[in-house]
């Protein structure tokens, strides 16, 4: 053979003391865990590394941002609905923690139907080849429905929802996001794309006034977005396209218009990190001031573990109503 083993007699080496490490035991590792632990106490236990770092990171800044009365914002898709997480979300609501959210058309389609019915999310594979997915008669009839009348009062697609689930008495009306939102008076914007939900299917889908409804909600989350700097937070959870470009262009509109929108938080959670999330949530809009946390894990385990977290640290701390 041309090559012989290379002879490792001459390499030099340097003693283990002298090395900077990572992670040190004194400084990073787990408190350890015990039976009867409050919430604040298991998250303070965890190693001061990687994720639970970040989810940390993130807990202590929206507790700073409602302190000092700055929004914290929350989009989403709909997995998070589907996983039966609007309790959660209405303790947080509740809380003042949570300032207004962003969601896609899912979101809105799942939690109406969890609104009339107490169920959702259909076995597409069942029905696609058909012809029946997505053709449920309540659903596109009542949304459809609440956006022409929303536009017609020149409001935007969240408030229309919300209201209309209030309106007609839906009778699980107290497990809706879009509900409670109307009730505490609270942002709810969605950003739809045509074509994408199972209510542009049916025939009394009007595209101008869908349009126009999510239309007006883009402007109004784009003026949640100019009070963002300068301490406030903004999660994306589980939205791996269509909210982060949103999220870019509103952010763009309000620096164009003059707002200071830096030195503010962002995060995403979801169950893997996508490029989108990562580039118009995590790292672009952060490039001042800002920091951006990627948070890695199942929403149906890692909202809750959030929200006990800030709800826990939110008990003694206290909350400004504005923002």
């Amino acid at each position: 053979m041309k090559y012989k083993p290379l002879d490792l007699v001459g390499v030099k080496t340097y003693p283990l003391a002298e090395r900077s490490n990572k992670m040190v035991m004194k400084r990073d590792a787990s408190a350890g865990v015990r039976p009867g632990m409050s919430v604040d106490e298991l998250l303070r236990s965890m190693p001061a590394q990687l994720g639970s770092q970040n989810l940390l990171a993130v807990i202590d800044a929206v507790v700073a941002a409602r302190a000092a009365g700055k929004p914290v914002v929350m989009a989403m898709g709909g997995h998070v609905i589907k996983c039966g997480l609007q309790p959660v979300l209405k303790n947080l609501i509740e809380a003042g923690a949570i300032t207004a959210f962003a969601v896609n058309g899912s979101v809105a389609i799942h939690d109406y139907e969890l609104s009339l019915i107490g169920e959702t999310s259909e076995d597409v594979g069942k029905v696609l080849h058909c012809g029946l997915f997505g053709m449920a008669e309540e659903t596109g009839r009542d949304i459809n429905r609440a956006l022409r009348e929303g536009v017609a009062r020149g409001i935007g697609f969240g408030e229309a929802v919300g209201q209309f689930i209030l309106d007609n008495g839906n009778p699980y009306k107290d497990w809706s996001l879009l509900a409670t939102c109307r009730e505490h008076d609270l942002p709810l914007t969605v950003h739809v794309a045509i074509g994408t939900d199972i209510v542009h299917q049916h025939p009394t889908a009007d595209g101008a006034v869908i349009g126009q409804a999510s239309y007006t909600d883009f402007r109004i989350f784009a003026s949640v977005i100019s009070e963002l700097g300068d301490g406030g937070v903004y999660l994306n959870v589980g939205s791996a396209v269509l909210l982060p470009e949103v999220f870019l262009k509103a952010l763009s509109i309000v620096q164009n218009l003059g707002h200071h929108v830096d030195n503010f938080t962002t995060a995403n959670f979801d169950m893997q990190q996508h490029y989108r999330p990562l580039q118009n949530v995590v790292k672009r809009p952060t490039s001042g001031k800002s920091k951006g946390y990627t948070v890695t894990g199942h929403h149906e385990i890692m909202i809750p573990l959030l929200a006990a977290g800030i709800l826990d640290r939110l008990g003694s701390v206290p909350t400004t109503t504005g923002g």
